[in-house]
């Protein structure tokens, strides 16, 4: 099975990295991340200044991440002396050097980072939404570099295809799609307390929940502008999540809170199961997925709940769910009863079934997921 891609020129085994923070942030855990079987690195973002990072900073639950981090908590002489001229010597796949954040930024770090990055990752969290802004910094990495450039999305900016857009015509190859959301806060109720976070008493949000939102990203971007190229990212936790993005319009991938929520051997089983999500759906290669496009069909008209009795064990949760009182389960009699005078034909007690025991309304194979 292939699972090769290429993102301008630059070569990847296979589409899976690791996304900036605290996971790619010195050499040690680099390397560690690289024997995981990664197709390339990026690091944690650098920039001119050392971040003063608060304490605590990430936390987790089953299904997203809370961080207060910022940049590197490391200078960037620490990184320009010692952590990139060893990966340099010592890493086998393409590094992604992430930096950050003004133009006044970049025109000090990028002629001093050139010479260690395959490309370059920019950050664009604390910059603002105005994209003159935006273009400006584009330009400024680009007069000092030849190597690809790729913009960091964040979930706030209001336009993200104008976005990427002004990141083009100022130079950058791509766009990474999409940063954690924020700000976000979590509370304490019994000390009522704000739990952790910056400055702000806020916090960023990230991992599986914001899967939805970036694949909307990664699909506008991608299908709207020309010459683009996108790396999706945003709540990847399993290799037919990865499948899913490049059937979006994502040329590789990036994730970093599964990893902190499930822990960091998932780049290793998502790479060794990218063969056969690849198989299930039908695929001989990861290009081939890259160059699939998407179907569509809308309609107006409702289809009604079909229910496989032999699958069917009259929990009733369709019955619970349902926001119409169309579906009516009787565990006694065995039966399920669907009113079609009622049913609307939403597909909530179709995606809602534990054992994927109703087809008929949403156009899909197998259990929502």
């Amino acid at each position: 099975m292939d699972l090769s891609t290429v993102l301008s020129g630059v070569e990847l085994s296979n589409p899976v990295m690791p996304a900036s923070g605290p996971l790619v942030g010195d050499d040690e855990k680099i390397l560690y991340i690289e024997r995981l079987g990664v197709g390339a690195i990026v690091t944690k973002t650098i920039s001119t200044v050392a971040a003063q990072v608060p304490r605590p900073c990430i936390g987790a639950g089953t299904n997203y991440a809370m961080n207060a981090e910022l940049w590197s908590e490391l200078p960037p002489e620490k990184w320009i002396n010692e952590i990139l001229p060893r990966l340099k010597k010592e890493l086998k796949v393409p590094l992604f050097v992430s930096v950050g954040y003004t133009k006044e930024d970049m025109e000090e770090l990028v002629p001093k980072l050139d010479e260690f990055a395959d490309a370059f990752e920019v950050s664009t969290h604390y910059v603002g939404k105005n994209l003159n802004v935006i273009g400006e910094i584009v330009a400024t990495i680009r007069k000092h570099t030849k190597k690809p450039i790729y913009m960091k999305l964040s979930p706030h900016i209001p336009d993200p295809v104008g976005f990427a857009k002004v990141a083009k015509e100022n130079g950058a190859n791509g766009i990474v799609a999409v940063n954690s959301l924020g700000p976000t806060m979590k509370i304490d109720p019994a000390k009522r307390q704000i739990v952790f976070g910056g400055k702000d008493k806020f916090v960023w949000v990230s991992g599986p929940y914001l899967k939805p939102l970036a694949l909307a990203r990664v699909y506008q971007v991608a299908r709207e502008v020309d010459g683009i190229e996108v790396i999706g990212v945003g709540g990847i936790k399993t290799a037919d999540d990865v499948v899913e993005f490049l059937l979006a319009g994502a040329k590789a991938i990036q994730l970093l809170s599964s990893a902190l929520i499930m822990g960091k051997d998932i780049y290793k089983r998502i790479v060794e199961g990218l063969p056969a999500a690849l198989n299930k759906y039908g695929f001989s290669s990861v290009r081939e997925v890259i160059e699939t496009d998407l179907s569509f069909n809308l309609k107006y008209e409702p289809d009604h709940p079909k229910i496989d009795l032999d699958k069917c064990t009259f929990c009733k949760v369709c019955e619970m769910v349902c926001p119409y009182w169309a579906i009516w389960v009787y565990p006694d009699e065995k039966k399920v009863v669907v009113d079609e005078d009622k049913c609307f034909g939403c597909g909530l007690c179709q995606t809602r079934c534990p054992v994927n025991a109703i087809s008929g309304v949403m156009p899909m194979e197998g259990k929502w997921r």
